[in-house]
């Protein structure tokens, strides 16, 4: 990694692990380090049982991060739905904690402001009925949950996600100092240009929204416009 380079900080979408990331290390433009975050129920951390509110969630994010870039360096944050808010709530936390890691931007993927509560629910309801609901908020359909077995080891850690998502309240009212750049897919059902809109309220710095081809879950499509958008923000953030 060059000392100039940029790391870009993953955390993830409901049910995700970081392996969703991986691919992302050999599409990332010059510059762009991928470091996703791991977060318990999942993956090598599946025996620990998954965070249901965000404050938890972040407290690990942060720590991975400070001990990741111990000695600083230059990061972006990026999340996708679940991930957004948690992102957000990471962002507020380097940029007050005033040590050598800094914040060049916030990217936030497939999610409406962080204000804006969550009206159509899933946590409680029972199992056939909570994938359903997950299914058509993610606007595609997980293979893990088509599998009885799979399903019943995933079960926990999505419905922990979408607890802590539902249930999600901004610990800040004061807004950010970085640029935010706001992506959603152009044809995402789910979240609309308005509400990717609403995070200008999130910054006193700039917004930039961008609607890449695809649904809610473009991200997985497309991986590599993203990242090129990505790039585009750091070098504006870095002209700046």
């Amino acid at each position: 990694m060059a000392d100039d380079d940029t790391v870009l900080i993953c955390l993830p979408f409901a049910g995700a692990g970081p392996s969703f990331f991986t691919p992302w290390r050999k599409l990332a433009p010059e510059g762009l380090r991928i470091l996703p975050v791991s977060l318990p129920g999942r993956e090598k951390r599946f025996p620990e049982p998954a965070h249901t509110s965000a404050a938890p969630a972040v407290d690990d994010a942060y720590a991975q991060v400070a001990a990741a870039l111990a000695d600083g360096g230059r990061v972006v944050l990026f999340g996708h739905s679940m991930g957004a808010v948690l992102a957000y709530e990471l962002a507020h936390r380097i940029e007050r904690s005033g040590g050598p890691i800094r914040l060049e931007a916030l990217v936030v993927s497939g999610a409406p402001g962080p204000w804006t509560p969550r009206t159509d629910r899933a946590d409680g309801l029972p199992d056939e009925e909570f994938a359903a609901r997950v299914r058509a908020f993610a606007g595609y359909d997980h293979p893990a949950l088509a599998d009885p077995e799979m399903r019943e080891l995933l079960l926990p850690v999505l419905r922990a996600d979408v607890r802590l998502h539902e249930t999600y309240a901004p610990s800040f009212e004061e807004p950010l100092s970085v640029p935010v750049l706001a992506v959603r897919g152009r044809e995402d059902a789910l979240v609309g240009a308005a509400e990717a809109a609403e995070w200008g309220r999130a910054t006193t710095g700039k917004l930039t929204v961008a609607e890449p081809a695809g649904g809610h879950m473009y991200l997985a499509e497309r991986p590599g416009e993203l990242l090129e958008l990505v790039a585009v923000e750091v070098r504006a953030a870095r002209g700046r």
